[in-house]
């Protein structure tokens, strides 16, 4: 039950996340739990895993957005506009 609890509220936080977040962090948490899995150090393995899952979900995330970019001003407010040149 505690998982389970565990999992909705982490989701519930990836809502209002960018394609690019999503991608980092369950590229992160997926490449953490395989390399901790396969490992001869577990510690280790979750760590090389995670930051290598975290970059690639991030470029793959990164490559499904389309051509928005998201911004936050100087109050903390989040917007969407277009992507700068060459982004």
């Amino acid at each position: 039950m505690k998982k389970a609890i565990i999992i909705l509220a982490l989701a519930t936080a990836l809502g209002a996340c960018s394609q690019t977040e999503k991608g980092a962090a369950v590229g992160g948490l997926g490449g953490a739990a395989v390399g901790a899995a396969v490992a001869n150090d577990p510690v280790e393995g979750a760590v090389v895993g995670g930051a290598v899952g975290a970059v690639a979900g991030a470029l793959i995330g990164h490559a499904t957005e389309s051509g928005q970019c998201r911004y936050r001003d100087r109050y903390g407010r989040t917007y969407i506009a277009r992507c700068p040149q060459g982004y």
